[in-house]
């Protein structure tokens, strides 16, 4: 392919959406990015000023994404980062209904209808490059996440499956697993805190954003094409 690529970021008003959105700006991609932050998404229209639309989406709304869809042309879509995640947590005996449902909502189901809307073109085009975010929490578990990690470990089993189904049409389809990583998350967590945090990570630190933009920006290449179907942790050693 020697057109220039577009690719379509979920959650992109995040620090991790964000670094992964400027490793493909600074790379000339066409950028599609969603959110639900009005500030924040005003703030990716003055950062991201060429070859970029930033739309407002909720994605725990099926009538949101098929408003997406029609604002964005689904066959201009040649890679999909499902980066756009929230969290609810609690105790599972303290879990509402309604947080369990918003959390797979967005985690999951999203993930599924987004998919749904941009493969058919992929296959059509023999090209696609399709990476799901997960966590660490996927493997490790984590109290007060039950949901969350079911919608992390879910997509993780999406992926390897929808990956089986599409090798043969020129399309990959993977997933990254981050550990502890430096956004707005880890703010409200106390210095002295997250020091202990760190001690516990083989290498030594808290990930930066741009560990896990670096890797999708790989993933997303030609260089890539013969990687599919895989959960990568980048978490320095956290889980071996």
């Amino acid at each position: 392919m020697n057109h220039i690529k577009t690719v379509l970021i979920t959650g992109a008003t995040g620090g991790l959406g964000r670094s992964i959105a400027n490793d493909f700006y600074e790379k000339e991609f066409h950028l599609i990015l969603t959110g639900t932050n009005d500030f924040k998404l005003d703030e990716l229209r003055s950062k991201f000023d060429r070859n970029t639309k930033v739309i407002k989406c909720n994605l725990a709304k099926i009538s949101e994404i098929n408003d997406l869809s029609d604002k964005i042309k689904p066959s201009s879509v040649d890679i999909l980062i499902n980066n756009a995640g929230i969290t609810k947590d609690n105790l599972f005996l303290r879990m509402k209904d309604q947080d369990w449902d918003e959390v797979l909502n967005v985690n999951l189901k999203a993930n599924y209808n987004l998919c749904k809307m941009v493969i058919k073109e992929m296959v059509k085009k023999r090209w696609g490059r399709i990476i799901n975010i997960s966590s660490a929490v996927a493997k490790m578990g984590n109290p007060g996440q039950t949901n969350y990690g079911a919608s992390k470990a879910a997509i993780e089993g999406f992926t390897r499956s929808l990956a089986l189904e599409i090798a043969s049409r020129g399309i990959t389809v993977n997933a990254i697993a981050p550990g502890f990583i430096k956004t707005e998350i880890l703010d409200s967590i106390d210095p002295s805190k997250l020091e202990e945090m760190a001690k516990n990570i083989p290498i030594g630190r808290i990930g930066e954003p741009q560990d896990i933009a670096k890797l999708v920006s790989f993933l997303a290449s030609d260089e890539s094409s013969y990687i599919t179907g895989q959960v990568l942790h980048v978490n320095g050693g956290l889980t071996l």
